[in-house]
């Protein structure tokens, strides 16, 4: 049953059950699939436990101060405020609170008994197994930007329109091509990559080829990388001898045709700066989401799963694995924490670099019990912290200004983290020595 149609005979809204799944941090694999239907688990979960949920859905919709949340929770008021501070930095100023904070999220967090919430999901799924990690808060974003072609209902009743171009962007390495696989899996489209080749032979090829996918039976996404260099403003000059800008043109002639043909193009860039305005115009690519590097507790999740993928039980690695604790999370934590700000690309280097240094030593020893050392973890670290350069951080001091200024509301908790790891990487200048001699006061 679609997310949907359960809220809607349960009387919830869709909007409470997804800030529930984020709150007490259930995963997707456990509550929804790709698309959107419910897990049977969960569906049993929610009717059996209509009456508490219909609390905290009221509760979420309900204007209450801190103090209110506190005596309601029985919590000292300073810890309630610490929570709030760091999951919505942005409401706190304003005393009072409402929607996206709930007393039940924060009495969770400060370590109130909800195991009857998890009693209902048996056996946790593998991380290896596991269609993503993490990023709950971006998925429900995605989603809701994907409504009007979830929910035809809201072209219909409301005149929303379905958007026909998207603009992905974030730093290089945060997973832009697998979000632009994952739309087009939730809304069930055929997903299609264009090639650079494509773009830079000549504008009849692409032409052509993008004329083709418009008569083309089904519904589909085309994935166009490095969107930057088509989407970005030019002078005249420029744009008469860009091949780039002739493909720009193709595509802004097209793109009003683009929903009639069940077609939603994707762009992917790395910055949203010097972006061409008739790009980002209403009816053409209007909608822009943002792609984070992984959180600290992403980072960690990723590892175990970069290790584990593809292996079976009895494989020699995760017979080191066992050997050391290290296929659960908390063995990775001291490790994620340190790699601040680091891309999923970084991540699969390090667990690559690590699979090698661990496969060595095994060859000499003969034998999967033997301790993963810290110079083991150090070397990998350094070989794949090598692409945290200072063109990178620059890419994401941009990416947290842009992302500031579009989506704060939205992402307000995951910008602050990445904030403060940013302020990790900052060289904190010396006063400056004053010029002169020092007296004495007599």
């Amino acid at each position: 049953m679609k997310i949907t149609e359960l809220a809607k005979e349960l009387n919830i809204s869709t909007e409470s059950i997804q800030q529930f799944i984020q709150d007490f941090d259930l995963d997707l694999s456990d509550t929804l699939d790709t698309n959107l239907n419910v897990k049977p688990n969960f569906e049993k979960f929610l009717r059996e436990n209509i009456k508490f949920f219909q609390k905290y859905e009221a509760d979420l919709a309900t204007e209450k101060s801190s103090s209110q949340i506190a005596k309601e929770i029985k919590e000292p008021i300073e810890k309630v405020e610490e929570i709030i501070k760091n999951q919505q930095p942005n409401l706190f100023e304003n005393g009072a609170y409402q929607s996206s904070v709930s007393s039940f999220g924060i009495h969770h967090q400060l370590g109130g008994d909800y195991q009857f919430v998890y009693n209902y999901f048996g056996d946790k799924i593998k991380l290896a197994q596991r269609n993503f990690i993490g990023y709950r808060d971006l998925y429900f974003h995605i989603v809701k930007m994907l409504n009007p072609i979830i929910d035809e209902t809201q072209t219909k009743d409301w005149g929303i329109e379905k958007p026909s171009g998207i603009i992905l962007y974030g730093p290089k390495g945060s997973g832009k091509i697998f979000w632009s696989k994952k739309i087009a899996e939730i809304i069930n489209y055929d997903f299609q990559e264009i090639k650079k080749s494509h773009l830079t032979n000549s504008n009849n090829d692409f032409e052509t080829l993008l004329l083709n996918v418009m008569n083309k039976e089904g519904k589909q996404v085309l994935f166009l990388e490095n969107f930057d260099e088509i989407a970005q403003q030019r002078t005249v000059n420029e744009a008469n001898s860009s091949q780039y800008e002739k493909v720009k043109n193709t595509i802004l002639s097209n793109i009003h045709h683009f929903v009639n043909e069940d077609l939603l193009m994707i762009g992917s860039v790395d910055s949203l700066q010097n972006m061409d305005s008739e790009i980002l115009s209403p009816a053409r690519f209007d909608i822009k989401i943002p792609v984070f590097p992984p959180n600290k507790s992403e980072r960690a999740e990723m590892i175990l799963r970069y290790l584990t993928l593809n292996l079976e039980d009895d494989a020699v690695l995760m017979q080191i694995l066992d050997f050391n604790k290290a296929n659960h999370k908390p063995f990775w934590q001291p490790m994620a924490d340190k790699m601040k700000l680091f891309s999923n690309t970084m991540l699969i280097d390090f667990t690559q670099s690590l699979k090698k240094r661990l496969r060595n030593h095994y060859l000499k020893v003969k034998t999967p019990q033997f301790k993963i050392t810290t110079k083991m973890l150090e070397l990998s670290y350094i070989e794949c912290a090598s692409k945290l350069n200072d063109t990178y951080l620059v890419s994401i001091q941009q990416f947290i200004r842009q992302v500031s200024a579009n989506d704060y509301d939205v992402f307000a908790q995951r910008i602050e983290a990445m904030k403060r790891e940013f302020d990790f990487y900052t060289i904190k200048e010396k006063p400056a020595k004053k010029i002169g001699f020092e007296t004495e006061d007599k």
